[in-house]
């Protein structure tokens, strides 16, 4: 089941839907006299997420010449370093003979601009970056997330992490 988050307050005795909105989703996803687990919700920085975005944006704008074609615009170099830390998804498909693989190999690289495809023998990978949205990823993911692509991006504009944070601070 994957439903909508529902905000609720303590009252020092229970917790209550915040508005009638929410107690009506509670009707219709929960029943009466089972139990459920109650996790804490912490929302994302939108500090950190502006500071990540402009990290991505100096590290973009500082990339060698030679790298500028591989990466039109700031988001292809942050999927890539999503991708390249492990942040994605990956699908293989195995067709029958190599030559049918490298058409699907053609026929699936231009369906997803960001997206890694390779041809090995039979078999074609898709890797697509995971998605950084505030509903896809919770806030400790995101920040292991940031962490790992900040590193690869400081060692491909031959920098330091902390000079590519000063750099965004600059460019922000």
């Amino acid at each position: 089941m994957n439903e909508k988050p529902i905000i609720f307050q303590w009252t020092g005795e229970a917790m209550i839907p915040r508005d009638r909105r929410f107690a009506y989703q509670c009707d219709r996803q929960f029943v009466v006299g089972e139990h459920y687990t109650l996790v804490q919700h912490e929302d994302r920085s939108s500090a950190s997420h502006r500071h990540f975005f402009a990290c991505v944006r100096a590290a973009w704008e500082s990339l060698p010449e030679q790298m500028a074609d591989r990466f039109p615009s700031p988001d292809h170099l942050r999927a890539y370093c999503l991708i390249k830390t492990g942040w994605r998804k990956e699908r293989t498909h195995v067709a029958a003979t190599k030559a049918e693989a490298l058409r699907l190999a053609a026929f699936v690289r231009p369906i997803d601009d960001f997206a890694i495809v390779t041809t090995s023998g039979l078999s074609v990978t898709v890797w697509t970056a995971k998605s950084q949205s505030t509903r896809a990823m919770n806030k400790q993911d995101f920040q292991r997330s940031k962490e790992d692509v900040l590193g690869v991006l400081a060692d491909l504009i031959g920098t330091s992490k902390e000079a590519l944070t000063e750099r965004a601070k600059e460019v922000a």
